[in-house]
């Protein structure tokens, strides 16, 4: 904040608490001239006006209130909040630092996050047999706490991804658990139905993740490792290298491809014309059978599934002017442990699909 802004606060506090306070003694202290009577000698309507004390406990509220006001600015950063941090406390990351909401947020956070992690790895972690998760766990989170905010390190990335690989074999057992199912259902409908649909049949340009096609591969490492660090797809356009003839070849052969589930006439020489493109241009990523790399995210395109559209308008625009997409990290707003469980929800997915 700044110091006009810090003053402007401090002015307004300040100033009003005196204001009131000021009048309430002025009023309490003057003493208008009273008739014999003791009335005032004011008369509206025949009533007279007398001047009698303020009730007690309308005084004990009042000034109560402004006694409460003081202590607020004592106990929290009410005056030049730049300088005066109030005496008031809270635990953030084992330490005790000035109250402000957002740090009253974290230590509150920080304190559930306490209690589900010591049921997550007391009970949800044992009744799953995954118990030693807990070790590899535990260096896991020793790694990312070396790790500084706005600073890439690409060898600590590196045995940070490696932890994370190792806590495959018990994301498997915890998608085999009911419990820990219906833990990690809930984490995907308020983190991830947004895009996946709370069916998790994805939408357009949303991957489906009830079926066995991936992206980036469907065993617990590779849905770990998606979930902690996001994914960002990107195909390039290729209208400017091949021309709007060539984007259409391409299309017609990509179509042959996919088996033509849309059952079109296809342009014999258009996917002949098609296949040399391919294969001069498109074998980098999707490999020269078209089945895709997880390495990279490029899909298998022998297949029925797409993730942007199957018909020819779609395929056709899908190589003209490219396609992006941007899955975001999960690791800073989850935790390993609630990755551990969305990872086990989504695995079971696919293993119910394969059944």
């Amino acid at each position: 904040m700044s110091f006009f802004w810090s003053s402007w606060i401090t002015i307004l506090s300040l100033g009003c608490w005196l204001f009131i306070f000021g009048v309430l003694v002025w009023t309490l202290r003057s003493r208008p001239v009273l008739e014999e009577d003791e009335t005032t000698g004011h008369s509206y309507d025949g009533i007279q006006e007398y001047d009698k004390p303020l009730p007690k406990w309308w005084l004990v509220i009042f000034f109560g209130t402004m006694i409460w006001g003081l202590g607020y600015f004592i106990l929290f950063p009410s005056i030049q909040p730049n300088t005066w941090k109030g005496v008031t406390t809270v635990e953030v990351d084992g330490e005790s630092v000035p109250w402000t909401s957002a740090n009253e947020l974290n230590s509150q956070l920080q304190a559930n996050n306490r209690v589900f992690t010591e049921n997550f790895e007391q009970n949800i972690l044992e009744n799953a047999g995954a118990s030693e998760a807990t070790v590899v766990l535990a260096k896991l989170n020793n790694l990312q706490s070396q790790r500084k905010a706005d600073e890439e390190n690409a060898e600590l990335q590196t045995q940070i991804d490696e932890q994370v690989k190792l806590l495959a074999p018990y994301v498997d057992k915890l998608a085999s658990d009911p419990e820990a199912q219906k833990i990690g259902n809930r984490l995907f409908l308020q983190n991830c139905a947004l895009c996946h649909g709370s069916n998790a049949r994805g939408a357009l340009g949303y991957p489906d993740l009830t079926d066995n096609d991936w992206l980036y591969g469907g065993n617990a490492d590779q849905i770990l490792l998606t979930i902690h660090n996001g994914r960002v797809g990107s195909m390039a356009a290729w209208q400017q290298q091949l021309g709007e003839s060539g984007v259409r070849a391409a299309a017609e052969y990509v179509l042959q491809l996919s088996g033509n589930q849309n059952d079109y006439e296809l342009d014999a020489a258009k996917v002949a014309q098609g296949k040399v493109l391919f294969e001069a241009n498109c074998v980098v990523c999707h490999g020269p059978d078209a089945k895709g790399s997880t390495a990279i995210g490029a899909p298998n395109l022998t297949d029925d599934i797409w993730l942007f559209g199957g018909d020819r308008d779609a395929v056709q625009t899908s190589i003209r002017h490219g396609r992006a997409g941007v899955m975001p990290e999960w690791q800073t707003k989850l935790g390993n442990e609630r990755i551990m469980l969305l990872a086990a929800y989504v695995r079971s997915l696919s293993q119910t699909a394969a059944e």
